[in-house]
């Protein structure tokens, strides 16, 4: 099923918890909330984003594995056309020159992605500092408005700052 994730902006702990009551009262599954306060602040009685969903380890992940894997792929084609003495290199030292530079790649990028905070989060900074919390909720697609709806209607302080699908 095709979800949207609306990122909903709160002003204190009160207010995501009567959000959070809200949307599980319209069917909006516990597991499909997610949300986040200023860094070392708890929230207490509500469902907290991931380490995944805070930090940029899955963007780094990616970026590291597809930078890794081009090294890789061009060291193996080096070695491959340059012998070095009397051993010759051929595809499957590319094949395997390819396959470690992306599991380094994907390794030592992760070492800096889990202490980034995650950039599709940059945005809401200035929330953070204010110490406002975000509502990161997962709906179907086909009930976003109606959701959208919801919020306007039972929390105007509430805001709305962006939807992206999937």
């Amino acid at each position: 099923m095709m979800r949207t994730r609306l990122y909903v902006v709160l002003p204190d702990l009160p207010s995501a918890r009567e959000t959070a009551d809200d949307l599980m009262r319209a069917g909006v599954g516990w597991r499909h909330m997610h949300f986040l306060g200023p860094r070392g602040v708890l929230l207490p009685g509500l469902h907290e984003a991931s380490a995944l969903q805070k930090t940029d380890l899955a963007h780094a992940l990616a970026v590291g594995a597809y930078l890794g894997l081009l090294g890789g792929l061009a060291l193996g084609i080096y070695l491959w056309l340059h012998p070095i003495g009397v051993h010759e290199f051929g595809v499957m030292t590319v094949a395997a020159c390819s396959a470690g530079g992306a599991v380094f790649g994907a390794w030592a990028s992760s070492l800096v992605g889990v202490s980034a905070p995650n950039w599709k989060l940059r945005p809401f900074e200035e929330e953070f500092a204010a110490g406002h919390i975000l509502l990161m909720a997962d709906v179907p697609a086909g009930r976003a408005g109606e959701i959208h709806e919801l919020l306007a209607r039972r929390h105007p302080e509430a805001v709305e700052r962006a939807i992206q699908g999937g």
